[in-house]
């Protein structure tokens, strides 16, 4: 596996070492010793798919506080998404600045994305799959999210949702939330 470093600290794309011959193609999507060796989270305590059956469906942006906060990696394992995250670590040098990479099933890549980063994802296809590996599971106690349209936090999404779910429309601002 490569993993290159983001714009955001401590956040990685990564993209696999794909083994190809008659018979398809291979490759390791995860590997426990060489995350450790690299200093990420290798705990996996929940796995999770989301499908969007419609292009321009979008989810997010989402986090939970502690002492849950969970540590993910996605990818993308069906058509297209356009992943956000945001960094929410007070003494982090990127602190409330946005990434966003386009996750597709063909190029087979993924993002880790470190505790306390808001996620989001906004599907560039019908049938769009994402799988969530997290580091903690749901507690939906300490779930919270962000608006996806915060103009303080101005990202810039490639299309306006068709799908947008009630919760992930009505949450806060950043300004409003425990980090603003």
């Amino acid at each position: 596996m490569k993993l290159t470093e983001t714009t955001l600290a401590g956040a990685f794309v990564i993209e696999l070492d794909r083994i190809e011959d008659e018979r398809g193609m291979f490759a390791r999507t995860f590997c426990r010793r060489e995350f450790t060796e690299r200093g990420l989270v290798a705990d996996v305590a929940q796995c999770n798919v989301s499908v969007n059956p419609r292009r321009h469906t979008l989810r997010g942006m989402h986090y939970q506080t502690a002492p849950h906060q969970e540590t993910k990696l996605v990818r993308c394992s069906a058509g297209a998404v356009y992943d956000v995250i945001v960094d929410l670590r007070p003494g982090s040098p990127t602190y409330r600045q946005w990434y966003a990479h386009t996750l597709t099933a063909e190029a087979m890549t993924a993002l880790y994305i470190p505790a306390d980063f808001a996620h989001g994802f906004l599907s560039l296809t019908d049938g769009a799959t994402v799988l969530y590996q997290m580091s903690a599971e749901y507690h939906a106690e300490s779930a919270r999210g962000l608006r996806w349209n915060d103009p303080s936090l101005g990202i810039e999404w490639p299309a306006e949702p068709r799908v947008l779910g009630a919760r992930d429309a009505n949450y806060p601002l950043l300004s409003e939330s425990h980090h603003g």
